[in-house]
């Protein structure tokens, strides 16, 4: 009985034997060409906007944070796929997850609204009622500070300690 797995090998190990011999066979003069060819098209190409939107400080802030978040969640499903653990600790790790989301939705929320309300790229960073924000801006207004608290604050019920942080961009 031949299986999936010996079926894929002999059809890769046939690809790869078929594009072995078509370059062994090819020609100097049609692999020169080819050569050329790929040299021209990158030498030719359009210049690349490397203009950057967001500013740098703001990326690390969040790729940092991310891969913090992502440990999490990686430890609790651990130990929801566990097999050993009770049921206590799965549902205690369940609710672990849903708040580990809840909190992240909420700082996808506050980062939104600053952005569509003040125009700012920020970073937000929710822990407990504790809620801090980074914007990267070159103004640095108390006022814009404390609209910003504000506005922040009108998107819970309850009252959460801001507070906001201005980064040069």
């Amino acid at each position: 009985m031949i299986n999936k797995q010996s079926v894929w090998f002999v059809t890769l190990f046939s690809l790869i034997l078929v594009l072995s011999i078509y370059y062994v066979t090819m020609n100097d003069n049609s692999l020169a060409s080819i050569l050329e060819n790929t040299s021209n098209t990158t030498t030719t190409s359009a210049p690349v906007n490397s203009e950057i939107e967001e500013s740098s400080l703001l990326v690390s802030l969040r790729v940092e944070e991310d891969e913090a978040v992502l440990e999490e969640m990686e430890n609790y499903q651990s130990v929801l796929l566990d097999t050993t653990t009770t049921t206590e600790e799965k549902n205690n790790a369940y609710n672990s997850l849903m708040a580990l989301n809840q909190k992240k939705a909420d700082e996808e929320k506050i980062e939104k609204t600053i952005k569509e309300t003040y125009g700012l790229d920020s970073f937000a960073k929710v822990k407990d009622d504790t809620i801090s924000i980074t914007i990267a801006s070159s103004e640095h207004s108390t006022t814009l500070a404390n609209n910003i608290i504000r506005t922040v604050q009108e998107l819970f019920e309850s009252d959460k300690y801001v507070t906001v942080k201005f980064q040069t961009s």
